[in-house]
């Protein structure tokens, strides 16, 4: 066999790589990582997948790092020097996320939750809603590269890196808001910031609750208009103040029927710092 493929073979053995968790069956425990996962699985990349799943738990990719809009990796394959694969998504600029971070701000239901370190389900409604999806809608909106000989996109490698990048979003949840251009700590103080401005005794965390008149107080809104999406206490489907609908998405569909996590399961990852995984 002659070309680029020549040397090809099974992959060399790596020692102190990362390996995946999961040993069978589907990867990922989290909602927002099964959601990132069902999102690149829907875009029928077939057996690439099921490969860099091998390579995945196999401890193939030897580093993972992410930083705002590129996650960049290292991945052992047959060849003497590992792969450099890079995973790029537009972050959202400045003026979206102070949109965002006023919707989250605008409800104590959101802040309680973030604070604690966990991400609720009901979050991909809001950034939906503010007009910054959180996960990408189609292969294209992600710029992916490896310098393999192999042409396929994504390879198996960009597959491994994709699954153990689903899994760093399970270790710490605001990797994935991390990727979208916001940092934890950045995140946390803007939002203790804003309920702080809002003044004592707010609570935006059931919009349309009685006002205590006779009436219904309005939704928390985003700031540009359009209102931030309903909490678990709601019925319906959020609107974005134009008169449309915004349709339940991602597992959001799953969990609707779900009562939201008590607050005080979560106040244990509260002091939990973010991570980069990295090799040893």
């Amino acid at each position: 066999m002659t070309g680029p493929f020549a040397d090809y073979g099974r992959p060399r053995r790596v020692e102190g790589g990362l390996r995946a968790r999961s040993t069978r069956g589907a990867i990922g425990r989290s909602w927002w990582s099964r959601r990132f996962l069902e999102v690149l699985e829907s875009f029928a990349l077939g057996t690439r997948l099921t490969r860099g799943r091998s390579y995945a738990r196999a401890g193939q990719v030897l580093d993972l790092h992410v930083a705002p809009g590129v996650v960049t990796a290292r991945v052992q394959g047959s060849r003497p020097r590992p792969y450099q694969v890079r995973i790029a998504v537009e972050p959202f600029p400045a003026a979206r996320w102070e949109r965002l971070e006023a919707a989250l701000a605008a409800q104590a239901f959101f802040s309680a939750r973030l604070l604690a370190g966990d991400l609720p389900a009901e979050l991909e409604e809001v950034f939906a809603a503010t007009g910054a999806p959180l996960f990408p809608a189609g292969v294209d909106e992600l710029d992916q590269h490896c310098s393999c000989p192999d042409h396929a996109v994504p390879c198996k490698h960009l597959a491994a890196t994709f699954y153990l990048l689903a899994e760093a979003f399970d270790a710490d949840p605001f990797e994935l808001l991390h990727w979208r251009g916001r940092r934890r700590a950045d995140l946390l103080d803007r939002l203790r910031a804003l309920r702080a401005a809002a003044g004592p005794g707010r609570d935006d965390s059931n919009p349309g609750r009685d006002d205590g008149s006779g009436g219904t107080a309005a939704p928390a809104s985003t700031g540009d208009g359009r209102d931030a999406a309903r909490t678990p206490g709601d019925q319906g489907a959020p609107s974005t103040g134009d008169g449309r609908a915004v349709p339940a998405v991602g597992a959001a569909r799953a969990l609707a029927p779900l009562p939201a996590a008590p607050l005080a399961d979560a106040v244990d990852r509260f002091w939990v710092g973010s991570t980069t995984t990295a090799a040893s």
